[in-house]
């Protein structure tokens, strides 16, 4: 089976490090009196995580001007590099032993994210991600393409089933759209909204081979 995995989330708990970018760059935009000063609560804040990086500033403050969104996410993307440098950033517990395991099953384990080119390469350097994917595609790759629509870019390349993986409505979006099941991750940012169309929900990363087997059987059943 071919399992679509969202990476933030899903995997990794990037809260510990998008927290402290965000502030930054959200500073930098007090500093030049673009913005007043304010706290966010972690809800606010983890509310953009899955979002491209566009559609962060985009939405976020859509007054902002085109060259002060790229500064943003340029701080940000800095930012979350740093933090990665001090050894802060966090996959969840079990992550790397269930995505090992999945593997070892025979699964083809696919990465797909949101995020731009340098944040994969500065979770790579740490996280040995090729260890654990099989393939990688990610959003800076096809410009403002949706994940759904990525997915059908490169489904041709695979034989055999999928299955999506993730924790918002952007992964559940991409398995409705394209006829696929689904496993939702009740641990990650998402709301139980967001999740509302999952085959399976799981609260814990390590539930997650046992959904694979019950969807895997569920289709066989079905056929």
């Amino acid at each position: 089976m071919n399992l679509i995995f969202d990476y933030d989330g899903t995997i990794n708990n990037c809260l510990k490090t998008y927290r402290p970018a965000f502030y930054k760059a959200y500073s930098a935009l007090v500093d030049e009196g673009i913005a007043a000063k304010r706290d966010f609560s972690d809800r606010e804040i983890s509310y953009w995580l899955g979002f491209t990086a566009d559609e962060v500033w985009r939405s976020f403050m859509p007054s902002l001007s085109q060259e002060k969104r790229d500064e943003c996410k340029n701080i940000v993307g800095i930012e979350i590099e740093r933090q990665l440098s001090l050894g802060n950033a966090r996959w969840y517990e079990n992550a790397a032993s269930t995505l090992l395991s999945l593997r070892r099953d025979g699964h083809t384990l696919i990465f797909l994210s949101n995020c731009r080119t340098g944040y994969l390469k500065a979770h790579d350097r740490v996280f040995d991600l090729k260890k654990y994917f099989d393939a990688f595609y990610w959003s800076e790759q096809y410009g403002t393409l949706s994940k759904y629509e990525i997915f059908r870019r490169f489904k041709d390349r695979y034989s055999g089933g999928f299955i999506v993986i993730g924790d918002r409505f952007h992964d559940i979006e991409t398995a409705v759209k394209n006829n696929l099941p689904s496993v939702g991750c009740n641990y990650g940012y998402g709301s139980p909204e967001e999740l509302s169309e999952a085959d399976i929900l799981i609260d814990d990363i390590s539930q997650l081979p046992d959904a694979v087997n019950k969807i895997i059987l569920n289709k066989s059943i079905n056929k």
